[in-house]
């Protein structure tokens, strides 16, 4: 009994300084452990998504992808794959393992090597969030005392969701959400049992045993986890067989982008970094809404690279991206067609100096650039090329999606057309080519620029933008970006001004030639119409319907440069930008493509200045709204409610659905004025007078009333010295839009053609303008967005009357033949003298009417 006395007294003895030692260890460590409470209020990091409005996802920022999932919506044998492999006891132990702790310190004394299968799933949570991974016994110790903590904090379904969605899991996924994404382009609830043994296998070895790099590593882990699985009884022996053969299917799947709007989703990557810092907007799972809807954005870019071809077919074919080989000689020729060469040398997979290997490679190293695929020219006959593509197929390029090839030699002068294809091709040529609804067409990329910005008129939210042609070639937003000379897209703001100061619609201005002598230069100043026509007084309608230089000129000394400058400032435009002399009338002034459009968007919405916006809102990574955007709104309605009953106002929102004050946008124009430069805006396209009496005549825009044959809709061409710059801008119903075409390089010209592909016959066009370099974009886009909108006829608002007044005068007129038309007036400012005679107005027919300053 002594003995066995002694025995028990040392055992409790040893227990009792182990204890003591461990308290000693624990007070020695615990100031140095972090509070673990944190993990209450864990927020992990989750890269930042950019959507459009109705939810397609545009781009995503951060370096880590991670998609947190809640644990009920994990499916169950992802979870037994995870605790199978990790901690089958996860349910049983208090967060550390004694089973687990044991065996690690047999094979520790029995072999000197440090084993990990005493990690149980929440020393590992611990891990993660607050130690490092250096392999040293003081901080498993620090694992051991924190995973005992956590397990008093959370439940272990708490602590097991945190694991699933923190561990690291290779090429850059973190958490089980991003792993399916990064390697399946699944859901979790979508993987199969294979799947999810494959991630389960990745946290202890996520290079090593991952699926893309090493296929054969990731294979025998997965065998091992499908393994566990079995041993522990998380699934049958059937299961086990039937899977465990299954191939290794993953592949890199990079973020799901549903919408490819790049330089939206840089606007807002801007506005959220500068928002929350860049720390934080890129790890702060943020979901970021736009403004963008996706139909509108995709219909813009379609039609801002279908004119940039166009433009490009214009000016003639720069040649291959490179030549790969030289045609074989005449006389290879003639033995390959008489059978006299190697028989492998007649085949046509190997009858060009390059195999078809080394083709193949070649074009899949040329990457596609938006729409544009990479092809090799194999043969040339008289009137076509066959061509081979990068998945090997054989394609056939015809005339017709090569005739327009004549060579380019500038940007003012081309080759003559080509008459059979060895004229465009040869042999060996590496080219672009696009799929087109009938044919293949030969391309190339695009060396002018272009912008094409669509806003509400309401609200100013932007409902399209694009800032170039290919983003990852240039990041330059031109919508925002670029300050371009306006030429004629200014007039309609200068002729507001002269509205609002005594002119009518009907007030004749002199269209007869300038000579001005400035004494500073020594020179006169001579603007000039384009085409060079005078046709004496003319009425403002048809002066700005058909751009006319000098009557903008005379428009703006009426007004006055102070009085224009001033009127330009409260459409938005920036005084800086703007210049004071008479110059300003035509067009030299600079502006972005969005000033332009928010600026029409006032003649537009009745009157009202808004703001361009492209961020709805903002949601944390848990759905909460974080911020919703305000916008100021033009409501006619509304203003003259609160203009009624100010003190009512405020009780009569809800029941009237009036907007609070507070966003109420301000007025800058008349309602009337408005409605009268947006009526005009119409003639633009539509023209006026009538053509059966000899008396019509054509606006700059009469391109788009072809395509689009809506009778609510206006704009205005614009077009700078030397065509540097060309716009168009102009509205619909519930969208205002602008298109610019120009050369980042300030110096280079559009230049001009011999011919012309736009439409149905070739014609002599000359300089690039507006109306043929800017409009076509505007009315494609157009044309595709009002498709299903209701027509909405232009109603006068209260105060603004008509009368019949006689064309070549502006005054009243008691015919009503066509000599005459009703014309829009203010209440007030119509004619009160009929016309003493009936003189007919100069006809103008088909010219292509067109501004230079």
């Amino acid at each position: 009994m002594s003995w066995f006395k002694r025995i028990f007294l040392f055992l409790v003895l040893c227990g009792v300084l182990g204890l003591g030692a461990l308290a000693a260890l624990y007070l020695w460590i615990a100031p140095t452990l972090p509070d673990v409470d944190s993990l209450k209020t864990v927020q992990l990091q989750t890269p930042m998504r950019i959507y459009s409005k109705d939810g397609a996802l545009l781009s995503q920022f951060g370096e880590k992808r991670r998609i947190p999932v809640r644990y009920e919506d994990v499916p169950q044998p992802l979870i037994d794959a995870f605790l199978a492999t990790e901690d089958a006891r996860f349910f049983e132990h208090k967060g550390v393992d004694p089973i687990g702790v044991i065996r690690a310190a047999v094979v520790l004394i029995t072999t000197g090597r440090k084993a990990q299968g005493a990690s149980t799933i929440t020393m590992q949570v611990a891990r993660n969030f607050f130690l490092s991974r250096e392999k040293t016994y003081i901080r498993k110790v620090k694992e051991i005392f924190l995973a005992l903590k956590i397990e008093q904090l959370l439940s272990k379904e708490e602590i097991l969701e945190l694991y699933l969605n923190r561990s690291f899991l290779g090429n850059r996924a973190y958490g089980v959400g991003a792993a399916a994404q990064v390697y399946y382009g699944k859901d979790v609830d979508q993987l199969t049992l294979a799947q999810m043994a494959m991630i389960a296998g990745l946290p202890q070895a996520p290079s090593a045993a991952n699926p893309i790099r090493n296929p054969q590593r990731a294979f025998t882990r997965r065998n091992v986890v499908l393994g566990r699985m079995l041993d522990v009884g998380f699934i049958s022996q059937q299961q086990f067989d039937d899977t465990r053969v299954q191939p290794i299917s993953a592949r890199y799947h990079g973020a799901e982008i549903e919408l490819d709007a790049p330089y939206v989703a840089e606007m807002a990557r801007d506005i959220m970094v500068e928002r929350f810092g860049e720390d934080a907007a890129y790890t702060g799972g943020y979901q970021v809404y736009t403004s963008i809807e996706t139909t509108t954005q995709r219909q813009a870019q379609q039609a801002l690279r279908d004119n940039l071809y166009s433009y490009d077919r214009r000016h003639g074919y720069r040649g291959p991206i490179a030549s790969l080989w030289q045609p074989q000689p005449a006389a290879d020729t003639a033995l390959a067609s008489t059978g006299s060469l190697d028989t492998a040398r007649n085949d046509a997979s190997a009858s060009t100096p390059w195999e078809r290997d080394r083709i193949l490679q070649t074009l899949a190293d040329t990457k596609p650039i938006q729409d544009l695929l990479p092809a090799v020219v194999m043969s040339t006959e008289a009137k076509q090329a066959m061509l081979m593509m990068a998945d090997g197929s054989d394609a056939v390029l015809s005339w017709e999606g090569m005739n327009w090839g004549r060579e380019f030699i500038s940007d003012t002068r081309q080759g003559a057309a080509p008459k059979q294809a060895s004229d465009i091709l040869s042999e060996g040529d590496l080219i672009w080519v696009r799929q087109q609804p009938q044919r293949l067409m030969l391309a190339q990329v695009p060396q002018v620029s272009s912008a094409l910005v669509a806003l509400n008129p309401d609200d100013g939210a932007v409902r399209a933008l694009v800032g170039g042609y290919n983003f990852q070639d240039s990041q330059y937003n031109r919508v925002t970006q670029a300050k371009r000379q306006l030429g004629s897209n200014i007039k309609p703001f200068i002729y507001s001004a002269a509205l609002e100061q005594g002119y009518t619609l009907a007030t004749l201005v002199n269209n007869a030639p300038i000579n001005q002598w400035d004494r500073s230069q020594g020179t006169a100043w001579r603007p000039k119409n384009s085409p060079d026509v005078y046709t004496g007084p003319t009425r403002v309608r048809r002066g700005l319907g058909q751009s006319v230089n000098v009557m903008a000129v005379r428009t703006l000394r009426h007004v006055g440069i102070d009085g224009a400058i001033a009127q330009l400032q409260k459409f938005g435009f920036d005084r800086n930008d703007l210049p004071r002399n008479e110059s300003l009338a035509l067009g030299s002034a600079v502006a972005t493509p969005m000033d332009v459009a928010r600026g029409f968007a006032t003649f537009t919405n009745g009157g009202f200045k808004v703001d361009p916006y492209v961020i709805e809102r903002i949601e944390n990574s848990f759905g909460q709204v974080l911020y919703q955007a305000q916008p100021k709104i033009a409501c006619a309605e509304c203003e003259q409610a609160l203009q009624q009953q100010p003190e009512q106002y405020a009780v009569d929102i809800q029941a009237q659905c009036l907007i609070p004050a507070s966003q109420l946008a301000p007025r800058i124009l008349s309602p009337q004025v408005a409605f009268l430069i947006k009526d005009t805006l119409s003639s633009v396209i539509w023209g006026g007078g009538d053509w059966s009496k000899g008396t019509g005549w054509n606006g700059t825009a009469w391109r788009a009333a072809q395509l689009i044959k809506r009778r609510d809709i206006g704009g205005k061409t614009g077009t700078t010295n030397e065509s540097r710059d060309t716009w168009f801008s102009g509205f619909g119903p519930g969208i205002v839009a602008t298109s610019w075409v120009g050369f980042d390089n300030h110096s280079r010209q559009l230049g001009r053609t011999a011919w012309d592909n736009y439409g149905p016959r070739n014609q002599i066009t000359g300089a690039e303008s507006g109306a043929k370099t800017a409009g076509p974009a505007w009315n494609q886009f157009m044309n595709q967005a009002l498709k299903g909108v209701p027509t909405v006829p232009m109603t006068p608002p209260e105060g603004v009357v008509t009368a019949r007044i006689d064309l070549a005068s502006g005054k009243l007129s008691r015919r009503n033949d066509y000599t005459s038309r009703f014309e829009f007036f203010v209440a007030g400012t119509e004619p009160t003298e009929y016309a003493d005679n009936q003189q007919q107005e100069q006809p103008v027919f088909e010219q292509e009417t067109e501004e230079l300053f």
